[in-house]
């Protein structure tokens, strides 16, 4: 019997944190980190903004310090914004959460960068929970001038 078909399987698995070797010889699901990171992605939303000289993406962080967010470019050409907030430390002793609904945990978002943007010329900026990284971009190629060659009269 195969139980790798049983969800209830996998939500147990990844609870009691089974060791990825053995899942895969079980099912054929997504990795952990796999599905980690694709949370992790969705649950953080941007935007993307093109100006004539740059371009812009704007990443809610509310809660998060300028020094806890990490952002590199991967691959040459993928802009990867990531971090983690952490659950605040209980001051209290008999201090217990009636709801919760902020995410906690780590974010990541991923911006495959256009064939113009100049990866020497990026900057990053977090205000009010607000980050911006700015891609300048690079100036367009000087048209090629038409090569003259002179006729010789024979």
């Amino acid at each position: 019997m195969d139980l790798g078909r049983f969800p209830i399987i996998s939500i147990l698995e990844d609870m009691l944190e089974v060791p990825e070797e053995h899942n895969e010889k079980i099912r054929n699901n997504p990795s952990r980190a796999y599905m980690r990171d694709a949370k992790a992605m969705a649950a953080t939303p941007a935007d993307v903004i093109e100006h004539p000289n740059a371009y812009a993406f704007v990443v809610d962080m509310p809660g998060i310090k300028g020094d806890e967010i990490k952002v590199q470019v991967e691959n040459e050409n993928v802009l990867v914004v990531s971090g983690e907030r952490k659950r605040e430390s209980k001051e209290n002793e008999g201090v217990k959460y009636v709801r919760m609904e902020r995410r906690m945990g780590k974010f990541m978002r991923k911006f495959q960068l256009p064939e113009n943007a100049d990866l020497e010329k990026i900057s990053a900026v977090c205000h009010d929970g607000v980050l911006k990284v700015t891609v300048q971009k690079l100036p367009p190629p000087e048209p090629k001038k038409p090569k003259t060659i002179q006729v010789q009269v024979a």
